[in-house]
């Protein structure tokens, strides 16, 4: 698939089928997001699309949007939010020579057709003791499991044709610890407190929070 067909499909699935300001769980998501970026921060935010997300933790720091879809972008700047066409599975050349110190990519990683490739290139435009953080559906928890059990995929991340990958608990935290030191793997949903007793069975998102800096609290 090239670039603009590509970005054809966002364009169309993210208004269409997503709608203008849709954001899972954004009120959770946001919380966790500002705790552990804080303020003072150079931020690129990969797939943010119009910014929904975005606009819980940019103030007080500097954040640029990218995604494919130009219409969201458009969006997103009216937020005041600096934006950047970006094909996240293409080679990142916008980029090239620019560091952040905080990178996020907030149900994103799902649509990626290589996904540690991506985790590779955020982890050159990150400081090294920047901050990344990001979240996916929880593709495997027990409801999900469960309905395609019985043969069905509505409601669960296998619905939404532009979802790529599905990650389970387990996968995404062996992913993220093959390229940083330190990985914290968040649940969020309403019984994402039992994932205590069996990590990743009852949450409905995972948000991921990694650095290589051992001794940062966050």
């Amino acid at each position: 698939m090239n670039q603009k067909s590509t970005q054809t499909m966002y364009e169309d699935h993210n208004l269409n089928k997503r709608g203008a300001g849709f954001s899972l769980l954004k009120e959770e998501r946001g919380n966790i997001f500002r705790k552990h970026i804080g303020t003072g921060k150079k931020i690129l935010d990969l797939g943010c699309r119009d910014g929904a997300l975005t606009n819980t933790f940019m103030e007080g720091n500097k954040v640029t949007g990218a995604d494919i879809d130009t219409v969201a972008l458009g969006e997103a700047a009216k937020l005041g939010i600096d934006t950047l066409t970006l094909d996240l599975n293409g080679e990142w050349q916008e980029l090239v020579g620019e560091k952040y110190e905080v990178v996020t990519l907030a149900e994103t990683l799902e649509h990626l057709f290589y996904p540690e490739r991506v985790i590779e290139r955020v982890k050159s435009v990150l400081n090294d003791d920047g901050v990344f953080i990001g979240s996916v559906p929880n593709a495997f928890n027990l409801k999900n499991r469960l309905r395609l059990l019985f043969g069905r995929k509505d409601l669960t991340p296998l619905q939404d044709p532009t979802h790529i990958n599905h990650f389970l608990h387990k996968e995404l935290e062996s992913l993220m610890k093959k390229h940083f030191r330190k990985v914290k793997i968040i649940p969020l949903g309403r019984h994402a407190s039992l994932d205590r007793y069996w990590p990743g069975m009852f949450s409905f998102i995972l948000v991921f929070v990694c650095s290589d800096k051992i001794d940062s609290e966050k």
